[in-house]
C-alpha cells in the first residue's frame, strides 16, 4: 500500500476523531468496519502506517495545534475547517517525528489539501507548514550549538 494513500486514509480517521470527538482507536475501527461494508466482503488489511499516522497525531494533539497557531498567525486552530486543521494536524505530527524530508511532507500535505480543500486552503496550508517547519529547524539549530557548548 502506498503511503499517500495511508496519510489519505489517516485525514479521513482524524477528521472522524475530530468531529465525533471519539478516541483514535474508535476512529480507526470505523473505518476498516466501513471499508469491510462497502469495498469487499473479505476482512480489509491493515494499514500500520495510517494506525501509526492517526495515534502519533492524536497522541501529540496539544503540541501538535500550538505549532500550528503559533505558525498560523491569528488563527485557533478550533476556527480552521476541519479538514484543513487535519490535514495541517498529520503534516505537523510528520514534520515534528522527522523522519522525512520537510520538502516531502509538506507536498504530500498539500496534494491532500488539493483534493479535500479549495485552492485557498492550499496556499493557507503551505505557509503555515513552512511556518512549522521553520520553527523546529530554529529549534533544532539551537539545540545543536548548546550542545556544542
Amino acid at each position: 500500500m502506498s503511503r499517500h494513500r495511508s496519510r489519505h486514509r489517516a485525514v479521513q480517521v482524524l477528521f472522524q476523531c475530530d468531529v465525533r470527538q471519539i478516541p483514535p482507536e474508535e476512529a480507526i475501527r470505523n473505518y476498516y468496519d466501513g471499508l469491510y461494508t462497502e469495498e469487499t466482503e473479505d476482512p480489509v488489511e491493515q494499514d500500520n502506517f495510517m494506525d501509526q499516522l492517526v495515534k502519533g497525531a492524536c497522541s501529540r494533539l496539544t503540541e501538535i495545534d500550538r505549532h500550528i497557531e503559533r505558525a498560523s498567525q491569528h488563527w485557533r486552530v478550533e476556527r480552521m475547517p476541519a479538514v484543513d486543521r487535519n490535514i495541517l494536524r498529520l503534516a505537523a505530527f510528520e514534520l515534528l517525528d522527522g523522519k522525512l524530508p520537510a520538502p516531502v511532507v509538506i507536498d504530500e500535505a498539500l496534494e491532500l489539501a488539493r483534493r479535500f480543500s479549495g485552492d485557498d486552503s492550499v496556499g493557507f496550508m503551505n505557509g503555515v507548514l513552512d511556518g512549522v517547519r521553520k520553527e523546529l529547524e530554529a529549534k533544532s539549530a539551537s539545540a545543536a550549538a548548546e550542545d556544542v557548548d
